[in-house]
């Protein structure tokens, strides 16, 4: 499967901020242009209804003023004289001074059917016989002189072209025209003449996009197109239409006394047309309850047409609006993907960064600077474990070494034991010695080495026991001044063979800790023993002080201290004595034998007896000092244990005379010795179960 690519932390805010932003702006600008169109469409709206009702009402006070004007006209005494010439000037001078609307003025004499004065020719003006108008008004000449004998008719279709004072050639054939004609009695009060005029009731206007009006449509209650831009459509009726139903409505809804708008379609592919309409009394006499609707109608583009210029600066203040967005989402995502690119630059070059160089901080937003302390101490941490990590690789390599060192050291150890216990026991049973003399004496080395070989196998066993945390001691009540005198008693032929002065104290008082007497041995043994294997000329001297319960001191403890003038430690070689394998000096020809697990071992048994050892030296040549603590135990609470002899300062005439001084007491010497090497666990946990012990058990490493 193909990895997905990864964006970087800045494209991604860019791109989330743009798709979160974008949308919301998006559509404001939608909400704000469709709120915009309907408060433009319902001003629409209001308009033409308005000017729907205008205009019906001033039809309704042009229709009233034409039959006050006609009526007046038609009482005059000119009119009744039936003079052609007075009548035809006087008809121009009524035509002039009527509204603009009149388009032709006539008189008509009955008698003679004939037009005797006219502004527009001769044809009588609706085209029919003037005994037709003579028959249709007799029977309202009761009425004479008022405004209700008028006779009013609708001209449908308009006539196109009618010559007139006013105009000579006048297109009317898409407005409302009415012929409006009033009869004229002579004194017999019969009709003789006829006054009629053809009015056009609609003002042309120009149906400009923007303006607050548009054209007008009037439509009978029964659907007929009384008026309408198109002439073609005058004198239709609205089922005619495809929007009948619409239309329909409209005549319903006005003449149920609303006054509205609507939109609606005159042909199928037309465009879309916007109303408002109500509805006024038909103005034609003796047309009780009927009424025409009057239409003011636009197109919805000039209803809308201030739209264009709102959709302009919207898409306009859009693209000023995504682009300050973008900037905005650049800086945006700058400024919050810079902290995040410092810290990521900083953790990828950690290692090529120089130890002084800090964590990138001091930024403005708060969690970044909290993340910025944490990989800080991350950092410090990941160093300071590195360098654990690289101080016990180069342990665990000098431990390898160590333990290679020491598996050779121990090979050496003790191969050369078993070839002198082989070769004194071959010696002894192929009859090779000269006498009994010769053969007690290979089987006294074989047994010796034997001891020896035993000593270092019991170090071996204490080390598996104190790494395993099995090795365990049995603690007692015990006076320090004896162990020291069993110790003292023997190391000091060791110390006599090699010419040095041993040095004692006088134990004056006794010193009663709680230990276990032969691990204790085991430990002052070693020291000792280490410190007369190091010393080659001089003196071992051994010293107790008891340290008093003080302030510093809860709990009085007794010090002892062995010190040599061997050869000494370097300082920096010191904190390897307690090491496990590890001898200071560690080369193959070494010029001192063992297996350097001495320390380690008389460490481990000092803390489980709680106690302590401790190793110093001032340096090479300069002798060693190690001091043993051990907790005493509150003397008044326990019996005075009896005092020990005082042992003075030994010194040494030469080996040769220590041994001719000692051959008396050879045989118990090397009994003595035999036991005090041969430390046997079973026998030691015998005698000890003799007297109250407390048991400890270790389960911890060795560090």
């Amino acid at each position: 499967m193909s990895k997905l690519r990864q964006l970087s932390f800045r494209r991604l805010l860019v791109t989330r901020i743009l798709l979160l932003s974008v949308p919301v702006l998006l559509i404001g600008e939608i909400v704000v242009f469709k709120k915009a169109r309907y408060t433009q469409l319902d001003t629409a709206r209001q308009n033409l209804t308005e000017n729907a009702i205008l205009k019906g009402e001033k039809i309704l006070d042009t229709v009233a003023s034409l039959k006050a004007n006609l009526s007046t006209a038609s009482q005059t005494t000119v009119m009744r004289s039936g003079s052609k010439v007075d009548v035809q000037l006087f008809i121009n001078l009524l035509e002039q001074n009527l509204p603009k609307q009149i388009e032709c003025t006539q008189f008509s004499d009955l008698e003679i059917n004939q037009v005797i004065a006219s502004t527009c020719g001769d044809e009588p003006l609706d085209g029919k016989s003037l005994n037709n108008h003579g028959t249709n008004l007799t029977l309202s000449s009761e009425r004479a002189g008022t405004e209700n004998n008028i006779h009013i008719r609708v001209v449908v279709p308009p006539k196109v072209y009618i010559k007139s004072l006013r105009n000579v050639e006048r297109g009317t054939q898409n407005k409302l025209q009415l012929i409006l004609t009033s009869p004229i009695y002579n004194n017999a009060g019969n009709i003789r003449y006829l006054l009629s005029i053809q009015s056009e009731l609609q003002q042309k206007s120009k149906n400009t996009p923007g303006l607050l009006t548009g054209s007008t449509v009037v439509i009978a209650d029964n659907g007929t197109i009384l008026a309408h831009p198109i002439p073609e459509r005058i004198g239709t009726n609205i089922a005619q239409h495809s929007d009948a139903s619409r239309l329909k409505k409209i005549v319903r809804n006005a003449i149920a006394g609303k006054q509205d708008s609507l939109q609606f379609f005159f042909e199928k592919q037309g465009e879309e047309l916007l109303a408002g309409y109500t509805a006024i009394p038909s103005p034609i006499p003796n047309t009780t309850n009927q009424k025409w609707v009057i239409l003011d109608v636009t197109t919805l583009d000039n209803a809308l047409y201030g739209l264009t210029e709102i959709k302009i600066i919207l898409v306009v203040l859009t693209i000023g609006l995504i682009g300050a967005c973008l900037l905005a989402s650049l800086y945006i995502a700058r400024y919050l993907a810079n902290p995040v690119e410092q810290l990521r630059d900083y953790a990828l070059n950690i290692n090529s960064n120089s130890q002084t160089q800090p964590v990138p901080d001091n930024f403005q937003i708060r969690e970044f600077n909290q993340l910025a302390q944490a990989i800080d101490r991350m950092v410090e941490r990941l160093k300071v474990w590195a360098e654990e990590i690289e101080s016990s690789w180069k342990d665990a390599k000098t431990a390898n070494q160590v333990k290679s060192q020491f598996l050779a050291t121990t090979s050496h150890e003790l191969r050369n034991p078993l070839n002198v216990i082989i070769n004194c026991v071959r010696v002894v049973r192929e009859d090779l010695c000269d006498d009994r003399e010769e053969e007690l004496e290979f089987l006294k080395r074989a047994d010796e080495t034997a001891i020896h070989l035993l000593a270092i196998i019991n170090d071996l066993l204490d080390i598996s026991k104190i790494e395993a945390g099995k090795l365990s001691v049995f603690l007692e009540e015990v006076d320090l001044r004896q162990i020291l005198k069993d110790v003292i008693n023997l190391q000091s032929v060791n110390i006599q063979q090699k010419g040095l002065h041993f040095n004692i104290p006088e134990f004056s008082e006794p010193m009663l800790v709680k230990a276990d007497p032969q691990k204790l041995k085991q430990v002052l043994i070693n020291i000792i023993g280490n410190a007369t294997k190091f010393t080659e000329e001089g003196s071992i001297t051994i010293s107790a002080e008891i340290k008093r319960q003080n302030q510093l001191i809860s709990i009085p403890h007794v010090i002892i201290k062995i010190q040599d003038t061997g050869i000494g430690i370097e300082p920096n070689q010191q904190q390897k004595l307690f090491r496990p394998y590890v001898m200071v000096e560690g080369s193959t020809n070494r010029k001192f034998e063992g297996t350097g697990l001495g320390l380690a071992i008389s460490r481990n048994l000092m803390e489980l007896m709680g106690g302590t050892i401790s190793l110093e030296s001032a340096g090479i040549h300069q002798g060693t000092t190690a001091t043993i603590s051990l907790p005493l135990i509150d003397i008044p609470l326990l019996g005075i244990a009896q005092e020990l002899p005082i042992i003075k300062e030994l010194v040494l005439d030469s080996p040769d005379n220590t041994l001719a001084r000692n051959r008396g007491n050879k045989e118990s010497k090397e009994t003595e010795k035999l036991g005090v090497v041969n430390i046997n666990p079973i026998k030691d946990s015998l005698e000890s179960s003799q007297s109250e012990k407390i048991h400890y058990h270790q389960k911890h490493p060795i560090k």
